[in-house]
């Protein structure tokens, strides 16, 4: 794998390239807090962090292959509530429609919805319905959305500086091409909600449960609208962690600003949300980034942060990363963002054998919609937002729920 010694070779635009970008792109971007730089690359998919933890020795560990191995065995047992063999059953379950997909085309190097787009499983209509009103289709696309069980719905244009330069094939790691049809236009971008009180037992393998959930439902859910459209007679591509980065996908299309725990924050849900996409070419009219002062909050705010275990997440402002910053090589480079030690962050998953999402849970903005959480984010996105920020300092840090005590309510 010699070619791997070269991650970045032929990722840099050329200048060119680059000025096209700017200004096809200059207003989504200042509305979506967006920011690139001179030195922007697209980002290559062997460098995800759960790309490198098949190859690099840094990620690479024997705790990486006991975390891995806690999936694919019988339920493994630790020490501490939310590590019992029914907490890794139950987590375990709820990633099961997700496995069943994503192990299908594994003998072709495909790992659908993680490492190659979903492959549909029916074939395009012949005949396209006329769509008139783009308008009026995005709406209807969103109730369809909906219907299958989406929580938020956004429509934004296709953006390669988002998708990934190579797409890997899981069998030796070589570099193939993406796998998209040629002439998509849109990008549908749906949110799915976790579990709010399975998030309050994180750090847990019962919290993990959460996660698997609602990969196991976007799964379900982008399958079903991509076959949707293309009964159509529009190209749809489901989509989860493959393809391209969700994120700048997930701002653009107005669902969102990105937060200092690297997630994007809702409204609706705070950060307690997964997002999957759907690459097509239907017509539709496309959202507009929404500025909702979440990002001015997080830019005084420290919560997440100060309450990483690993200390994985930045208490400065955003900034560009270099090569000296840790956990540079996961990191898209040329974006001015706040960014995450992923090696920290990954390293702490490992040792836990479950993923850590304390950042989530302890984030100001998650929480359940109740009046009191409604006037705290108000107050958070206005010029308030120091008032807010001195009342959730007095609130202090979300007590975890005790693992048992979820069970036991959850048994009533």
């Amino acid at each position: 794998m010699a070619w791997l010694s070269n991650r970045y070779s032929g990722l840099v635009p050329d200048k060119e390239q680059q000025e096209k970008w700017r200004e096809q792109f200059a207003e989504t971007d200042a509305l979506a807090g967006i920011e690139t730089t001179e030195n922007f690359e697209r980002f290559n998919q062997i460098n995800n962090l759960f790309m490198r933890a098949t190859w690099d020795p840094v990620v690479d560990t024997e705790d990486t292959q006991a975390f891995y191995e806690s999936y694919r065995v019988a339920p493994t047992v630790r020490k501490g509530q939310g590590f019992s063999q029914q907490d890794f059953a139950l987590r375990d379950a709820s990633w099961a429609v997700s496995r069943v997909i994503s192990n299908r085309a594994g003998d072709r190097g495909k790992r659908e919805g993680f490492e190659a787009a979903i492959e549909p499983d029916n074939s395009l209509a012949p005949k396209k319905i006329a769509v008139e009103d783009p308008s009026a289709m995005s709406h209807k696309m969103k109730k369809i959305c909906k219907l299958f069980g989406a929580d938020l719905v956004g429509i934004t244009d296709f953006d390669e500086r988002w998708h990934y330069s190579q797409r890997v094939d899981t069998r030796d790691h070589s570099p193939t091409e993406p796998d998209l049809p040629p002439g998509m236009t849109h990008v549908i971008v749906l949110g799915h909600s976790m579990d709010y009180e399975l998030v309050r037992t994180y750090p847990s393998a019962l919290a993990g449960a959460s996660t698997g959930l609602e990969y196991s439902h976007e799964t379900s859910i982008v399958i079903h609208i991509a076959s949707y459209i293309r009964n159509l007679g529009y190209e749809a591509i489901a989509s989860m962690n493959d393809t391209a980065m969700v994120i700048p996908y997930a701002l653009k299309a107005g669902l969102g600003e990105y937060g200092r725990n690297q997630l994007v924050i809702t409204p609706e849900y705070g950060p307690r949300l997964r997002f999957s996409k759907i690459f097509t070419n239907l017509p539709m009219k496309i959202d507009k980034p929404r500025q909702l002062g979440i990002k001015q909050y997080c830019d005084i705010c420290t919560k997440c942060a100060e309450n990483c275990p690993p200390q994985a997440l930045p208490f400065d402002a955003p900034k560009e990363v270099t090569e000296n910053d840790g956990g540079a090589i996961s990191t898209q480079r040329g974006v001015k963002k706040w960014s995450a030690n992923c090696e920290k962050c990954f390293g702490y998953w490992t040792k836990l054998r479950s993923d850590c999402a304390i950042c989530m849970r302890v984030c100001p903005f998650n929480n359940e919609g109740k009046w009191l959480d409604k006037i705290f984010t108000k107050l958070a996105t206005s010029k308030w937002r120091k008032l807010a920020l001195w009342l959730d300092g007095k609130r202090g840090v979300p007590e975890r729920l005790k693992p048992n005590e979820w069970w036991q309510n959850f048994l009533k």
